[in-house]
């Protein structure tokens, strides 16, 4: 017995360092974001926003309310209705992110008229539009609206989380974007 016993102490540290390594963490969980996932249609709220997703739909073109900009392709316009939490100072949606089929795409930047980096109000609601050029092939499944107040993805920091029917989205040829506009929808 006296010489089976180191095998068997061996051993069990052998499992017990494998279950040790197995249940830790990855070491970028440690500075990963804290999801605040809400339902389409609810308000969700965060330490720093309040949004909520009104309408989505699918387009092959859009244009500006001004028709001084349009651009043809598959895009997912996301409507949302968001305001600040507790101060007026940098409030905006710094990031919007679209993920789906273990892909991320930002909202573009291209669109003159866009809830992206528009200033937002305590308490008073914000109404705009957020787009995404998607490419032909993803028309439809589920995806998750990702929004924070941040510009680059937020570090220890909360972001909110809301999923998209991409088949029940609205399917129309031109979606005419219009400037955020201050209170309900």
């Amino acid at each position: 017995m006296n010489r089976a016993m180191p095998w068997l102490i061996g051993t069990g540290l052998v499992l017990v360092a494998g279950l040790v390594s197995g249940i830790t963490p990855p070491e970028d969980s440690l500075t990963d974001a804290f999801p605040v996932r809400g339902s389409a249609h609810q308000e969700v709220t965060t330490r720093t926003l309040v949004a909520r997703v009104v309408q989505s739909s699918f387009a092959e073109r859009l244009s500006d309310e001004r028709d001084e900009w349009d651009a043809e392709g598959n895009w997912l316009v996301i409507e949302v209705t968001a305001s600040a939490r507790q101060t007026e100072l940098d409030a905006e949606i710094g990031l919007a992110s679209l993920l789906m089929d273990g892909l991320v795409f930002h909202a573009s930047e291209r669109p003159p008229e866009s809830l992206l980096r528009s200033p937002l109000r305590v308490g008073v609601d914000t109404t705009g539009q957020i787009a995404f050029e998607l490419p032909e092939s993803l028309r439809s499944g589920t995806a998750q609206l990702r929004l924070s107040a941040d510009y680059f993805t937020p570090s220890l920091d909360d972001v909110i989380v809301i999923p998209i029917d991409l088949d029940a989205a609205e399917r129309t040829a031109t979606v005419e974007l219009t400037a955020p506009k201050v209170g309900a929808p």
